[in-house]
């Protein structure tokens, strides 16, 4: 169905969006810091089950309605766009913020937890945008946009899943590492920068697969 090529440039899209900081690792993060490891992954678990929403949404309909639809897939790709350009410009603007500094959150239960993760997840425009202007980008319309889209789909919650756990697992560590060290701090938030600059470049001038 996919050309290895084609899945590892999807799968490594995945992987720099995932490592991207928005909504959903600020949130994992503060809550891993300052609730502990077990609350960062059951706001994961929540985290998850809002990815398979935008999974199915996409797989049952939104994804061949962008083909369907005379210009709707390039203005969702432009839009995409704009969006990567304003998230590198919050790395890289003055006073912007790593998500690894330590932030203080009130302790919230296990029910609030999968719940604020879920609706952080449903509310993150990076996961909508991945999904509406970014995976259609891999998909053949004269296949089976359905499940080419359930494949693609899984990939990426794959490796959403598998990096945001480590992370959870690791955020007290690297924040405490980087405490101290403002510079590396820095050298994360230009590094993301120039990446998403990069993917909203590409994403400007790609046409239609």
């Amino acid at each position: 169905m996919f050309e290895l090529s084609s899945l590892l440039a999807f799968a490594g899209l995945a992987l720099v969006m995932v490592l991207t900081p928005g909504p959903n690792m600020v949130y994992l993060v503060s809550r891993s810091i300052c609730q502990g490891r077990q609350a960062g992954l059951v706001s994961l678990a929540g985290v998850a089950v809002g990815f398979f929403f935008y999974l199915f949404a996409a797989a049952f309909g939104i994804t061949a309605l962008l083909f369907a639809v005379p210009y709707a897939y390039d203005a969702l790709r432009i839009g995409g766009a704009l969006y990567l350009l304003w998230m590198a410009w919050q790395a890289l603007r003055p006073g912007g913020r790593s998500p690894f500094q330590v932030r203080d959150l009130p302790p919230d239960s296990t029910r609030r937890l999968f719940v604020m993760g879920l609706l952080t997840s449903l509310l993150n425009p990076k996961v909508a945008m991945f999904y509406l202007a970014l995976l259609p980008q891999f998909i053949d319309p004269q296949r089976n946009v359905m499940l080419q889209s359930l494949v693609l789909g899984s990939v990426q919650i794959a490796i959403s899943v598998s990096v945001n756990a480590l992370i959870v697992a690791g955020a007290g560590a690297i924040a405490a590492f980087l405490a101290g060290r403002p510079r590396w701090i820095a050298a994360q938030r230009w590094v993301m920068g120039g990446v998403l600059s990069a993917l909203a470049l590409r994403m400007a001038v790609d046409a239609r697969r």
